[in-house]
């Protein structure tokens, strides 16, 4: 049967719209049309919501990943425990919250590329130096109830250890000399320092690269995660992040939030994701 005159004009214009350069076969796909559903927790320097716009360090990665793909940010502020089960469930489109990669999450949802590096460290006084597991033998340490490495500290000879609900309440104790040191979330120590000079605190991290102490020692990697059926939103992220780490924007972001040593921006480290949910030969981008 023959087309109509109007059926062959509209193939027409079907097929050329197709071929014309910008054109996606398939578009991005989000849970609300129009938007962009950010699941986060609001804890800085990773992310916060301010004048209609995602602030913190991921949140402003997100927020360039919204601009770049034409979608208006719709914000989904969560406790972390409900930030994993939304993306599952397709209730958000991604989240973030300085998540660090890990193989099981990878097999749960689709993890972005790194969007900064991470290496555990000490937070001290300015009146020491440490950043070596040795140089906690036998000191008094805070850290926060929950993190993956407490039983790798409690390995470290010594050491005595005090678990805190929270970072606060741990910093408090260091400034008051209850304590010598404090292991806790690397941004968020750093982002702390860098905010209260009088503090007269600094943060090193780890020097050592022990395989015997791999979650206290070895390189992280922040990344976002997507819903594994939507391989085309993860495709238009990781673009985002490629042109990020290209110009060297990341180290600018960084440089708001306290993010300034080359540790967070130069992957030296084992590469975990090497055949894991990456292929065997990708290597980790990096920017000095």
């Amino acid at each position: 049967m023959k087309k109509s005159f109007l059926a062959r004009m509209l193939s027409a214009i079907l097929v050329a719209g197709a071929l014309l350069p910008g054109a996606h076969a398939q578009a991005v796909q989000t849970v609300e049309k129009d938007a962009f559903t950010i699941a986060f927790t609001g804890d800085m320097p990773g992310t916060g919501y301010q004048d209609g716009a995602m602030i913190g360090y991921d949140g402003e990665i997100l927020q360039r990943v919204a601009d770049a793909i034409k979608l208006k940010v719709k914000p989904a502020l969560m406790e972390w425990s409900g930030t994993i089960a939304s993306v599952q469930a397709k209730r958000v489109d991604v989240m973030a919250g300085t998540m660090g990669w890990t193989e099981q999450r990878s097999k749960i949802m689709t993890l972005s590329d790194p969007i900064h590096y991470f290496k555990n460290g000490i937070t001290q006084s300015s009146k020491t130096n440490w950043s070596q597991l040795k140089d906690l033998e036998g000191k008094k340490v805070g850290t926060i109830t929950g993190f993956s490495f407490i039983p790798e500290l409690r390995k470290i000879s010594g050491l005595q250890l005090t678990m805190y609900d929270t970072s606060d309440a741990a910093v408090r104790d260091l400034l008051a000399g209850r304590i010598d040191a404090v292991i806790g979330d690397p941004p968020v120590m750093q982002y702390a320092i860098s905010r209260n000079a009088q503090w007269k605190l600094k943060f090193n991290a780890f020097v050592d690269n022990n395989p015997d102490y791999p979650l206290l020692t070895g390189l992280g990697q922040v990344v976002f995660g997507l819903n594994k059926d939507n391989p085309e939103l993860a495709k238009a992220v990781n673009a985002e992040i490629a042109k990020l780490w290209q110009s060297c924007d990341l180290k600018k972001i960084g440089a708001k939030y306290g993010l300034v040593q080359d540790v967070w921006y130069v992957p030296a480290g084992q590469n975990f994701r090497a055949g894991v949910d990456r292929p065997a030969d990708w290597k980790l981008p990096g920017c000095k």
